[in-house]
């Protein structure tokens, strides 16, 4: 009866100008807030991954800018159209600072995925195409991700490590630098000649044309072993002839041991028995 009585006490150019034309004003400004908005923010996110591009960012780095810019430019247009329609952006704020927290502690460990990517992109120890060795893994790495990086194996393996794996461990980049050292440890017997055994060494390397000239090689004897003597070959090459000329290096110098009749004698133990005390 009560509402009956409202109703018709209200006139319909009352009700249409007291609740729907300023609530469907307000609508209509939500929506433009919110198409405008969700427009200009892809533009704004467009021109400045235009400009990380021109300044030489990594590609993955200027992605994931992008992703997080367009992120927080889709929330602050959504929170302006609310606050058009006259919610509490106060409070819808607070709530999902609360809930940011409570997922927050119960995803630890995807965050500190997380934040060991994003340092990962920043600080760059490694880019893609680099062969690295990370958390007791090895490969080439195919992508930086937000949680975790990709390898790929020298046996075409594909290998997933979270982020906060990489970033609490040692990382070490074998493709950081444009040269690499061979280390070589050769070992032949005591009755061996030294001197020619030495000589034969170095004419190997300096034969191989991707040894670099320019450093200093070095063809030494290293120790006096149990059972044979040991030379150490170091050898610097380009990077990427670095296991090539190291599968060559090892090849060239058995055959030419072979050749001279140079033992390249293993490790050996010599044991002796002692006949058994008769009773």
């Amino acid at each position: 009866m009560f509402g009956k009585n409202l109703l018709e006490s209200i006139s319909f150019q009352e009700l249409l100008s007291t609740y729907v034309i300023p609530w469907g004003l307000n609508i209509l400004f939500a929506l433009a807030i919110y198409f405008i908005g969700r427009m200009l923010a892809k533009i704004l996110v467009r021109l400045m991954g235009k400009l990380l591009y021109k300044s030489g960012t990594d590609v993955m780095l200027v992605d994931f800018f992008k992703a997080i810019a367009h992120a927080a430019l889709l929330l602050l247009v959504i929170v302006a159209a609310l606050d058009r329609l006259g919610v509490n952006t106060t409070s819808l704020v607070a709530m999902l600072g609360a809930a940011g927290l409570a997922v927050g502690l119960a995803l630890q460990g995807s965050l500190q995925n997380f934040a060991a990517g994003v340092m990962l992109l920043l600080f760059r120890p490694f880019k893609a195409g680099d062969y690295v060795e990370v958390a007791d893994c090895a490969g080439a790495i195919e992508t930086i991700g937000i949680f975790t990086t990709t390898l790929r194996s020298v046996d075409n393996k594909e290998i997933i490590i979270p982020n906060g794996s990489i970033y609490k461990g040692n990382i070490t980049n074998y493709s950081a630098r444009s040269t690499r050292r061979i280390d070589l440890s050769i070992g032949v017997g005591y009755n061996a000649d030294l001197c020619a055994v030495k000589r034969i060494l170095v004419e190997i390397v300096q034969a191989e044309e991707r040894v670099l000239k320019d450093q200093e090689s070095l063809v030494a004897v290293n120790e006096l072993a149990e059972s044979r003597v040991l030379f150490v070959v170091r050898a610097w090459v380009k990077s990427d002839d670095y296991w090539p000329v190291r599968f060559a290096l090892n090849e060239t110098i058995k055959l030419a041991f072979d050749d001279h009749g140079i033992s390249m004698s293993p490790p050996q133990m010599s044991v002796h028995l002692s006949p058994a005390p008769t009773p």
